[in-house]
């Protein structure tokens, strides 16, 4: 048995799709699907159980012996987030919780954690599990905090030779974009905002800089096409031997201008931007540069190619996004 928690989500739903593809049978989904149209990221696929997280740990117990892997993606994600408690409880408890319960039966666990951990990137973006650099990373919102406390916990244990998963991975995500993610609202890609825009005839928007060193349009960030994600994750399920912290990224910054030129090019659209300010109520916490260093996953095995920019937009906007059925 499977199981994917946030399995519904944007990531998630694109796990569960993989591995169908594999011709695994025994996916178990949990997820909260309320009433909006997450239900619709897993629409397509042959289940075996839909589990809400509550009933998680009673249906465990129940299959305390049949669980190969959980690939743990559920978490309260919104950096806006602001109820820390509600926070701790979903990413820290759950993920702790699950940690110990996988290593109890023999289990496998690749958790999310986020780039978010890394806060402003003073630090870099290496993607070291020693305890000393863990302490130099000062992460900007309670998402991003609650994601580096529970990689610290993990690298406690794992020092102190407490009980671990037969393989563990958490994995640091940088900004990914693909289908399945419609249901984030303000959070989802630039990529399918902007598409949308372009789609109802407005205009572009990107904003501007405040930072003397880049131009408008000009703040860098490593996007990564959700299907190099998935790709990594399978990799990892086939390479029960590597465990460790990784980044998820693409290795190479990118800009948002970059990003915007490449959806006029897919939609065949002359571009047209437009720069606004950006929000005071975030400008002072905004990050001008994200770039993962890959060189930790490369050095385990890795070697597929990362998919360019220009070609994750054009297969997201074509095979998706301009469909009639968006849906992976």
């Amino acid at each position: 048995m499977l199981i994917v928690t946030g399995g519904a989500g944007f990531i998630g739903s694109n796990i569960v799709a993989a591995l169908e593809e594999r011709g695994e049978t025994e996916i178990v989904v949990v997820d909260r699907l309320r009433d909006g149209i997450k239900w619709k990221n897993i629409a397509k696929r042959n289940l075996r159980d839909i589990v809400h997280p509550d009933d998680l740990p009673a249906f465990l117990e129940a299959h305390n012996n049949d669980v190969d892997a959980i690939f743990h993606m559920g978490a309260i994600s919104a950096t806006t987030e602001r109820d820390a408690d509600k926070i701790v409880q979903n990413n820290y408890k759950l993920t702790t919780w699950l940690w110990e319960w996988c290593a109890r039966h023999s289990s496998r666990l690749i958790y999310a954690s986020s780039a978010a951990t890394y806060g402003d990137g003073k630090q870099g973006f290496d993607d070291s599990f020693d305890q000393a650099d863990l302490a130099k990373l000062a992460p900007l919102n309670a998402y991003g905090w609650s994601k580096h406390a529970t990689d610290r916990r993990f690298r406690t244990i794992l020092d102190q030779n407490g009980f671990r998963p037969k393989q563990w991975a958490g994995l640091k995500f940088f900004n990914v974009y693909g289908p399945n993610e419609y249901h984030k609202g303000g959070m989802r890609s630039v990529v399918s905002q902007m598409f949308d825009k372009l789609s109802a005839g407005e205009t572009a928007t990107l904003f501007k800089s405040h930072h003397p060193d880049y131009e408008d349009g000009g703040q860098l960030r490593d996007f990564v096409w959700i299907g190099d994600v998935v790709d990594i994750i399978m990799w990892l399920y086939d390479n029960p031997q590597v465990s460790d912290l990784f980044n998820v990224g693409t290795g190479k910054a990118r800009s948002f201008k970059d990003l915007a030129l490449s959806v006029f090019g897919a939609i065949g659209k002359e571009p047209d931007i437009q720069y606004v300010p950006t929000p005071e109520s975030i400008r002072d916490k905004y990050q001008y540069f994200t770039e993962a260093n890959m060189t930790k996953l490369r050095a385990c095995g890795y070697g597929a190619n990362m998919t360019p920019l220009e070609e994750g937009v054009r297969q997201y906007i074509q095979d998706y996004l301009a469909t009639e059925d968006p849906f992976r």
